[in-house]
């Protein structure tokens, strides 16, 4: 069986179901009532190609809502874990680190993440790429939406 530890390069998750089927399907039936549309224009092919904008841009959306719900649980438990470990010189400033930085500090350890959160807090680490390709010690979250 292949090695699936998750680390910097491979902790995107992709759902099948929705990055290589639900989204190319409705890309194309965009492009193919728009194709109608200027073959046959009228109400009823105006109405299918916004119909099917509708559709993409309702699924597209759904998905942003529960990325979006997902960052500020992360937020949420990132603030209370850093109120936690962090010593205490840090915790009056965990309210500093912006909802980025916490969703990048998630994947480091409680060994590793006051060094971390001290260089975002310095400006060392400025953005959720720079703190993730810093953690050595790489924690995986398997519960991402």
């Amino acid at each position: 069986m292949a090695d699936r530890t998750q680390s910097y390069g491979s902790h995107r998750r992709y759902i099948p179901e929705f990055h290589f089927f639900a989204l190319p399907v409705l890309g194309i039936n965009v492009v193919l009532t728009v194709l109608e549309f200027f073959r046959a224009p009228g109400f009823t092919t105006a109405w299918l190609v916004i119909l099917s904008l509708a559709l993409a841009i309702g699924v597209w959306t759904a998905r942003a809502m529960a990325l979006r719900a997902q960052d500020r649980i992360i937020r949420l438990e990132e603030r209370l874990r850093l109120e936690r470990v962090l010593p205490p010189d840090l915790r009056g400033r965990v309210g500093q680190l912006t909802t980025s930085q916490l969703i990048a500090l998630r994947f480091a350890g409680d060994d590793e993440i006051a060094e971390l959160a001290r260089r975002a807090l310095d400006g060392d680490l400025k953005s959720r790429s720079d703190i993730k390709r810093a953690i050595r010690n790489w924690q995986p979250d398997e519960l991402r939406v």
